[in-house]
């Protein structure tokens, strides 16, 4: 066996195959999200339509950064050499806290502070913290369902079980 026929046969680091998956299925259910929840803001009244697939798309980028800098914020302070495969719950725990805490932030500063962005009336607004509902939930459910998915067994084709 060559060297090169050994690199190639050599399968990848389970942390890389989950980073990578944990990226594209944060970006796959962000957008997603970012499209069902827009006409809960006053641009989708007040916006054209370039303007509004322009704030989806920056909103998306945006969430992404969020996602990726949590998940390895989280890596650092809770994984271990054995990730994916152990310490998994704490991470994700981790990383939702984060992603959780940066959303009340952010809506906060760009709702009130900057006045960046606005709610339509018909968006549930959580009471004493002011932060739209759907915000803080898809900080709940996109970033467990892309980890959850990132990090199943199915994720590891052609890696042995530990």
């Amino acid at each position: 066996m060559t060297a090169a026929t050994a690199t190639r046969a050599a399968p990848r680091p389970d942390w890389l195959t989950v980073l990578r998956r944990y990226f594209l299925f944060s970006l796959m259910g962000h957008l997603l999200w970012e499209v069902a929840h827009v006409p809960l803001y006053t641009i989708w009244l007040d916006g054209t339509a370039g303007e509004i697939a322009f704030a989806i798309l920056h909103c998306t980028g945006g969430d992404l950064l969020i996602a990726s800098s949590t998940l390895l914020l989280a890596l650092f302070a809770f994984g271990s050499g054995g990730w994916p495969r152990r310490r998994r719950a704490p991470v994700l725990l981790a990383a939702v806290v984060m992603g959780v805490g940066y959303t009340i932030f952010s809506e906060w500063l760009n709702i009130t502070v900057r006045e960046a962005w606005a709610y339509r009336e018909i968006m549930p607004v959580i009471p004493v913290i002011g932060a739209g509902l759907t915000p803080f939930l898809q900080w709940l459910v996109v970033p467990v369902a892309a980890y959850l998915a990132a990090t199943s067994r199915l994720s590891w084709r052609g890696t042995a079980p530990g």
